[in-house]
């Protein structure tokens, strides 16, 4: 049992950042300062909410979403460890990777001096990771809220040999309705269409969405932006570490399969994801790190 007590008198910040149980008891953060609010679930290092002063959630979270141990968060900003998708030879294994699914350690927080707010959350590997994945490693997930939230996962091999891995951060978009937006900025890119198992160009200047997708932008880390004509505002979508921009939404038919999403929940998010995998795998030979960051705000 996590004691909330013993972190918030380790690493709470007095008026700007708490530990709580919340949802099925997990324990989340809860991070408010005079730039935005922010909750992060130690449950797999797990974003669920980022509201900007002054406005609505950026993120969106599935009103069905189990909150229990054993079962993945659905929404806010899961992270896929260390793999994305379905394991490539073991499909016993979960859905993008155990990173999702493992409580993550408290390792540092800040008040930083322009008046953002810094938390750090590391897995290390145990006998309960190598169940699933034989490597030695150290991941850290960090964290900044301000005006924009940063969120980054930093992986370091601990161990003497060489592995690959894959990730992502799949970020939930709140949005007025799946039928008023449009995406800027993946004209001219190539993308893998996963439903279709074809390659292709995006020919058309602003992508807009109306039937289930799932779309894999390749070697880009071009910034996007999620234009809401319904909300009437404009989230802009940068990454630094990923080369694959990840686009889905599992339409009408699919969202009344998946148990822990509303019958319309479709209509209601957007995933813009940061992401390696494909042809886009992370190799780290002992000793080296790499850093995937995403960053996500308004735009004035």
């Amino acid at each position: 049992m996590i004691d909330t007590e013993h972190l918030n008198d380790t690493f709470g910040i007095e008026g700007e950042l708490g530990f709580m149980e919340m949802e099925g008891d997990l324990v989340f953060v809860n991070i408010a300062n005079k730039y935005a609010d922010a909750d992060i679930c130690l449950y797999g290092a797990h974003v669920s909410s980022f509201r900007p002063v002054r406005t609505m959630d950026i993120l969106w979270m599935s009103p069905a979403s189990e909150y229990r141990e054993g079962t993945p968060i659905r929404g806010g900003i899961p992270v896929c460890f260390p793999w994305f998708g379905p394991h490539k030879t073991n499909s016993s294994l979960p859905q993008h990777g155990f990173g999702r699914l493992m409580y993550w350690d408290v390792l540092a927080t800040e008040s930083l001096p322009n008046g953002e707010t810094k938390l750090e959350l590391i897995l290390k590997s145990s006998e309960k990771t190598k169940a699933y994945w034989p490597h030695d490693f150290e991941a850290v997930m960090r964290f900044v809220v301000g005006a924009k939230l940063q969120v980054s996962l930093e992986v370091k091999n601990t161990g003497t040999e060489a592995f690959t891995y894959g990730c992502a951060l799949h970020s939930y978009f709140a949005i007025s309705d799946i039928a008023h937006i449009q995406i800027e900025g993946l004209q001219g890119l190539d993308y893998f269409d996963q439903l279709t198992g074809n390659t292709t160009k995006q020919q058309e200047e602003l992508l807009q969405i109306n039937e289930a997708l799932t779309r894999h932008y390749q070697n880009t880390e071009t910034p996007v932006v999620l234009a809401d004509e319904g909300f009437r505002r404009r989230i802009r979508i940068e990454k630094a570490g990923s080369k694959v921009t990840t686009v889905w939404n599992p339409g009408e038919d699919s969202s009344k399969l998946i148990g822990d999403m509303p019958d319309d929940g479709f209509a209601t998010f957007v995933c813009i994801e940061a992401t390696n995998s494909f042809d886009f795998q992370i190799k780290l030979a002992a000793g080296e790190s790499y850093e995937t960051k995403l960053l996500i705000g308004l735009e004035d």
